[in-house]
């Protein structure tokens, strides 16, 4: 088991949801391949985007899969002007890599906030730290695990 994957793991188990990732046959890097996978909803998926501000600070924005971050009011809840994280720099940061990053079990937490789009559905998916792994929960259950805010960001 990778160590990206562990580290999910553990995060559900410490935030009490009984659930637990579940590899797919194939990748599911981008929310379309993760919805065909699941079998669900495009706006079921969540989508771990971080933005980078002038402070250098990572923010974590849990978006619907068939939304996209307007970055101008992610700076504005963020208190910062933003802009797309560099590779290296998310890897180093939450310890994913670009397509598998999880909402949760990150190496250093972030500034988090959620799609209200996400609460529209009573189970969602997302990322469990590799390209071929999601988990599902209930989306309160998700806003609780990762500390994050309901937060009107998207596009």
């Amino acid at each position: 088991m990778s160590k990206s994957l562990a580290r999910v793991i553990a995060a559900l188990n410490a935030a009490g949801l009984a659930t637990l990732p579940i590899e797919m046959p194939a990748e599911t890097r981008t929310a379309q391949q993760a919805a065909a996978a699941a079998g669900c909803a495009l706006d079921q998926i969540v989508k771990s985007i971080l933005l980078q501000g002038e402070s250098g600070r990572l923010c974590l924005f849990l978006t619907a899969g068939g939304n996209q971050v307007d970055v101008a009011r992610a700076s504005a809840l963020a208190g910062e002007t933003l802009g797309r994280a560099e590779i290296a720099t998310v890897r180093a940061v939450t310890g994913f890599a670009i397509g598998g990053v999880a909402p949760i079990g990150h190496l250093t937490p972030c500034l988090t906030w959620m799609d209200p789009r996400l609460m529209a559905f009573d189970t969602i998916w997302a990322a469990a730290g590799t390209p071929r792994h999601i988990f599902a929960c209930a989306p309160a259950d998700l806003l609780a695990a990762s500390g994050a805010e309901i937060g009107h960001f998207a596009a």
